[in-house]
């Protein structure tokens, strides 16, 4: 494992490397309220074959906290940075939620250095204006420790939570830690930001992962996306949002099977 640094416009972005040097490049993106941390069951199962790369979103974990607002503009080019300083010319992006809009921008406007999209657990157009002003306001008065609980509501199921306490545990501490600024910047640029016009412009092969029982993005999101991306499919999982933890086996096996396609088709 190597954990280095990329510098973009003033913001120092954390970022490790792993896997296997020789595979298909593989841009993770986190989602709010996480660092790259969510990404170890995609690890531990899939570095044999591609080489991992994975960065905190600035705002969270290791990454620097410039004030916000960010924009998903901003986010998108720090995927970018990410890829420069690690020397990747194209790459397969994954990303979950706020990651997944990240992922979307850059399939419709950087399709040149993208190979292939998954869109996990994420949506076009994230709740409402409203919802994510609340959400600052709550966060800039209450702390992010006030939105832990009903995180986990959202994040997992409740057969997950009573099942895999531990790992619940794990997630509530990672939320807990990120800095308020950080989440709230955030917030905004998923407030602020709606895809549903842009995204049938993307051309290049896309996966939209779902969850049966994700309240914030729900399979509905998902048929909505598919419905707009010409090269698209959707994968269902029996999970809440933070579903390639909740679904490990089931992610991996889907995004591992979508990428090797991606490759043997393409080369």
């Amino acid at each position: 494992m190597s954990m280095a640094s990329a510098q973009r416009a003033g913001c120092r972005l954390r970022y490790e490397i792993d896997g296997n040097p020789a595979g298909p490049p593989v841009l993770f993106s986190n989602s709010l309220g996480t660092t790259c941390e969510m990404w170890k069951p995609q690890l531990d199962a899939l570095s044999s074959r591609f080489q991992i790369i994975r960065y905190d979103t600035r705002g969270h974990g290791a990454s620097e906290v410039p004030p916000g607002p960010y924009t998903l503009e901003t986010l998108a080019l720090d995927a970018l940075a990410i890829l420069e300083a690690t020397d990747v010319d194209r790459a397969h992006v994954c990303g979950l939620s706020l990651g997944g809009l990240t992922a979307m921008w850059l399939a419709v406007h950087r399709p040149d250095r993208v190979r292939s999209v998954t869109l996990a657990s994420t949506a076009a157009r994230i709740g409402n204006a409203k919802m994510w002003e609340e959400r600052i306001v709550l966060v800039r008065t209450s702390g992010v420790h006030s939105l832990v609980d009903a995180a986990m509501g959202r994040w997992f199921s409740q057969s997950f939570r009573a099942s895999d306490p531990d790992v619940v545990a794990i997630y509530k501490r990672m939320l807990s830690a990120t800095p308020a600024e950080g989440y709230a910047a955030c917030c905004a640029a998923i407030r602020d930001v709606d895809l549903r016009p842009a995204i049938n412009r993307i051309s290049i092969p896309a996966l939209i992962i779902a969850g049966h029982h994700d309240p914030v993005t729900p399979p509905a999101d998902a048929e909505d996306m598919r419905s707009r991306i010409p090269d698209s499919r959707v994968a269902l999982l029996d999970a809440a949002h933070i579903l390639n933890v909740e679904q490990a086996r089931a992610f991996n096996e889907v995004l591992g099977t979508f990428i090797t396609e991606q490759e043997a088709s393409h080369g």
